[in-house]
């Protein structure tokens, strides 16, 4: 019998993460100041993020940040996650490709978040923080928030968008069972969110505008710091020991990614698993090629601009140099909630525009297909997020399979879909539908933001 999962031994976990800024050709421009529009030094984020937290962001000369054994010691309950052959996939599809998944699934929150859920947590604690606030769309990283929060003794505050909040009551309760208060957002508990319902009463939120309220508590609060679970570099950063498991354990498959996939919303979980084998393109001249699987109706990457924008809908954050559909854009109502963004991160923004990453779309009836597909053939049911990453490997397998190749593709199972099985009941009764975005929309966005 082949063998189907490969597991690293506790003493083999990643003791560092992987800075890719440290080895990137062209250097992610500087995050600005947005009033006086200058380069932004660490100490102009403290308000904000922990302290050790804004070192990591602007830090693009240590390629190796030590993990703090804490840090570590958290990540031994649930690390290393296993990397799987998709056997299953490969025989549904008739391909001749290989297959693996890291199924980042099975850690106690049910996704990758908690990756750098545990680390931000930690920074905060070692300040003195008391309480923290965050943003969350479909509830994975606003989860991994408040359980590692609640491991270090803070309190958590959770603005989760409102479409969410109604769509998936279960992660919500997730939340509130690891004792975190969570309100629907837009809220009437900041200016931020007050200002926005003044405008659209009626309005079903997004990750931009849960970003700015977020904020704005953080910045009223007393002891309070931000924490955010994608876009920012620090949160990647954190992410990397995915890909880092994963190197060792295709070694142990004796095999090595031709191609290597993930969803992505604003970058963490694609960054996590693509930059620790990125680092070989730049490095030693391999030819991986490293796609990003984005909602059609959210695509910031394959139709968006590269240009300086707010990370939130308000205005409240830096100005970041990166790929954006403008901070004004409200995303549809689709169910995979955690990539409902107007921009990419900063680094994989830079690698985008230097051709060092792909960028695919993929509608919402493929992603739920696919996700149906993966889970009759290897068991896991995914979350919609995930069924991203799903789709587009079918995408190259079947290629594969047209051309008689038998390429290695990785992908990242971000999340299991266990709590979104409504998403799923809307699926298969026939009433999940695709949203065309026309070029004017995306216009009429990126015009209303400047």
């Amino acid at each position: 019998m082949k063998q189907k999962r490969y597991f690293l031994s506790e003493a083999d976990l990643p003791k560092q993460w992987y800075n890719i800024q440290a080895d990137m050709v062209n250097k992610p421009m500087p995050l600005l100041n947005p009033a006086t529009k200058e380069p932004l030094k660490a100490e102009d984020l403290f308000p904000i993020f922990a302290k050790e937290l804004c070192k990591q962001e602007l830090n693009q000369t240590d390629r190796w940040i030590d993990i703090p054994d804490k840090v570590r010691e958290m990540y031994a309950y649930y690390r290393s996650t296993p990397l799987v052959r998709a056997t299953g996939l490969e025989k549904a599809l008739d391909t001749p490709a290989h297959i693996y998944f890291k199924n980042e699934s099975v850690s106690p929150v049910g996704s990758h978040r908690l990756n750098s859920a545990l680390a931000q947590a930690y920074y905060c604690k070692e300040e003195g923080i008391k309480n923290v606030t965050t943003e969350t769309g479909a509830g994975q990283w606003g989860t991994a928030l408040a359980y590692a929060a609640k491991l270090f003794g803070l309190e958590a505050a959770v603005y989760q968008v409102k479409i969410s909040y109604e769509q998936k009551p279960y992660r919500r309760s997730m939340m509130q069972v690891f004792g975190a208060q969570v309100t629907p957002s837009p809220s009437m508990s900041t200016r931020a969110g007050k200002d926005i319902l003044t405008k659209n009463p009626n309005y079903q939120g997004s990750l931009g505008t849960a970003i700015s309220e977020a904020v704005e508590l953080a910045r009223m609060t007393p002891d309070c710091k931000y924490t955010l679970g994608s876009v920012m570099s620090h949160v990647t950063l954190h992410q990397t020991v995915i890909g880092l498991e994963a190197e060792k354990q295709m070694e142990m498959a004796e095999e090595y990614p031709d191609i290597v996939i993930a969803c992505f919303g604003g970058g963490s979980n694609f960054g996590g698993i693509s930059f620790p084998f990125l680092r070989h393109n730049i490095l030693d001249g391999k030819n991986t090629r490293f796609i990003a699987a984005e909602p059609s109706s959210c695509p910031k990457l394959t139709r968006g601009k590269f240009e300086y924008d707010f990370g939130d809908e308000s205005g409240y954050t830096p100005l970041l140099p990166m790929f954006t559909l403008g901070h004004k854009f409200a995303p549809a109502n689709i169910h995979a909630g955690g990539l409902r963004y107007h921009g990419a991160g900063v680094i994989v923004s830079q690698l985008l525009k230097d051709g060092y990453i792909e960028a695919v779309d993929i509608p919402q009836t493929e992603s739920f297909g696919a996700g149906c597909l993966f889970a009759r053939a290897e068991g896991i049911i995914p979350a919609p997020e995930s069924c991203h990453a799903i789709a587009a490997t079918i995408r190259e397998a079947l290629k594969c399979k047209e051309s008689g190749e038998s390429k290695t593709i990785l992908f990242n199972l971000s999340g299991h879909g266990l709590v979104d099985m409504s998403a799923y009941d809307q699926y298969l009764a026939g009433n999940i539908r695709d949203y065309d975005l026309p070029d004017e929309e995306i216009r009429k966005s990126l015009d209303a933001s400047e």
